[in-house]
């Protein structure tokens, strides 16, 4: 699956904003590239305090970035090319600027006074002041979010008729945003003291609770959960759930799929990267992503001479993998908007896809909202057709993983470097370190990280698949 920023992905009007029709106009990049489904991330209307994430309108479009028509364009152009369209769900929170917020307050969590000790994820405190009715209101990340109370059945009711509305513009499911924020305790009681430290990012007033009562109440879980399942039929529903490998079960009793987010937080080590994919390969229908609009990068997070191995481990793994746009090309962070478009500091992930070689890219004819990062160095013209560049290597990834089967087997998980997994008959061998390695392959080399790859030398960021023979 690709993961697609609107915003960021091209411009079809030359304002300097990706747009729908631009996505629409990139859909052969996508067939060419091999992909199954293409997640968009949010396009609704928004006053853009998050990025799109703090929506005033579930069921409209932003007509910065299009029309509904154009959603339906796009699903049917994916469609006639067999590729399926996921829309991100955002069911926990709206934008402040949303009309339930003032025409149906009670579908928000209000207290009198903060309650509780909860922190938002962005750093601060949950609660907020509503300078209007002055009482306090929750959101789990930025004030201008307020949290939407799940107990409610007018607010079930709401969501479900949110999934039923793109479902009937022939949208094939969702990604389900920030779902571990779906369940509190509803007495609001205090998030104890954490006692062991949390495995992915968090700012240092979050990570010093063990938020077990702002999120992830696992006691809650199960009606929403079944709400959203029941609305979405049998459409393919995967969650964001900011937890651990082993808290996701929950969720997966409902849900399609779930992100591993370890496997992007995990030490660049074989033998940590090996512990991570084990955990997520014993669940049922585990979903992989190295990189998307949240985090860094790949390769500006361990290394650029590292993504093509990282490819490698991503679209081998069983499951599902998502690659977010530009992944494919190489890129990397960019430095930001001046002065900065998030004030969480995830600007260098969003920067405008590259296209070809010139100044913008190839991503408009006007100024982009974010500037082109190395577009004379990592551009789809550039690297498209050429046996040794990441873009063709994804391709033949792509390709090569359909054939795969069964689930993973580790050979070989030397703190060194050396990964070695099975995958039925094929065997992936993976330089994570930075000295050469020798990896014994059974089998005809099917993909290597380059040309000319032998695994009995194996160099930093080199790697190979090899199928035995049969």
């Amino acid at each position: 699956m690709y993961q697609i920023y609107p915003r960021s992905f091209q411009d079809s009007d030359g304002d300097g904003v990706g747009d729908l029709r631009g996505v629409l106009a990139r859909v052969d990049h996508l067939a060419e590239l091999g992909v199954h489904a293409v997640w968009l991330s949010p396009f609704y209307p928004s006053p853009l305090a998050d990025g799109g994430y703090d929506i005033s309108d579930h069921t409209g479009v932003d007509p910065r970035l299009g029309t509904p028509a154009d959603v339906r364009a796009l699903a049917d152009a994916l469609h006639a090319r067999g590729m399926a369209l996921l829309l991100d769900l955002v069911p926990c929170h709206t934008s402040i600027e949303h009309p339930w917020f003032r025409e149906h307050p009670e579908r928000y969590v209000w207290a009198d006074a903060p309650p509780n000790n909860w922190r938002a994820a962005f750093g601060g405190p949950a609660w907020s002041r509503d300078g209007r009715t002055g009482r306090w209101y929750l959101h789990s990340f930025f004030p201008e979010q307020p949290d939407l109370d799940w107990r409610r059945p007018d607010v079930v009711e709401a969501m479900q008729g949110v999934v039923r509305f793109w479902l009937g513009e022939g949208v094939d499911g969702f990604r389900v945003d920030a779902l571990d924020r779906i369940a509190k305790h509803p007495d609001l009681i205090d998030d104890p003291s954490r006692t062991a430290p949390f495995p992915f990012p968090q700012p240092p007033d979050v990570a010093a609770l063990d938020q077990r009562n702002s999120s992830h109440w696992v006691a809650g879980l199960a009606e929403p959960l079944e709400a959203l399942r029941s609305a979405a039929g049998g459409r393919f529903l995967v969650g964001e759930v900011y937890r651990p490998t082993a808290e996701l079960g929950p969720y997966l009793e409902h849900l399609d799929s779930a992100f591993v987010f370890e496997l992007m937080f995990a030490p660049w080590r074989a033998d940590a990267v090996a512990a991570v994919v084990e955990r997520g390969a014993r669940l049922a229908r585990p979903s992989w992503m190295l990189s998307n609009h949240d985090f860094s990068r790949i390769g500006s997070r361990i290394g650029a001479h590292q993504q093509r191995a990282a490819a490698v481990l991503l679209l081998t793994l069983p499951g599902t993998a998502f690659i977010y746009q530009g992944d494919e090309i190489g890129m990397l962070d960019g430095p930001g908007g001046d002065p900065p478009e998030d004030r969480h500091g995830r600007d260098g992930a969003r920067h405008p896809m590259q296209w070809s070689a010139d100044p913008a890219g190839g991503f408009t004819t006007g100024t982009p909202w974010l500037p082109a990062s190395d577009p004379s160095m990592r551009s789809v013209a550039g690297q498209r057709g050429h046996p040794a560049s990441v873009l063709e290597l994804y391709r033949a990834l792509i390709r090569l993983r359909s054939t795969l089967k069964g689930g993973l087997e580790t050979v070989t998980a030397d703190p060194g470097g050396l990964l070695v997994y099975r995958r039925g008959d094929a065997t992936v061998a993976l330089n994570l370190g930075d000295g050469e390695r020798r990896a014994d392959v059974p089998g005809r080399v099917v993909v290597a990280t380059a040309p000319g790859v032998d695994p009995a030398r194996l160099g930093p960021g080199q790697g190979v698949v090899a199928c035995a023979p049969g």
